[in-house]
């Protein structure tokens, strides 16, 4: 039985979004499963998929948090 964890930053995908719409993360359940499905012949059934979301204050990259790193970089 395959247990897939997804982490995702929760700052949404487009404009005035905040977090990872309930019908994305439908889809990555949905796709993350038909891979498993496809590639190792693992029953949907059998799948599980969690869902993470970070908050941007809690990760970071280039030893800096998040929003000091894009600030640097000229990044959203």
């Amino acid at each position: 039985m395959p247990i897939v964890t997804i982490q995702v930053t929760r700052e949404g995908t487009r404009p005035g979004a905040d977090c990872v719409t309930p019908e994305e993360k439908a889809q990555l359940i949905k796709g993350v499963s038909q891979l498993l499905l496809d590639v190792l012949n693992k029953p949907l059934e059998a799948t599980f998929v969690v869902i993470e979301e970070v908050p941007t204050e809690n990760w970071g990259w280039g030893g800096l948090p998040t929003d000091v790193y894009r600030k640097q970089k000229g990044l959203k």
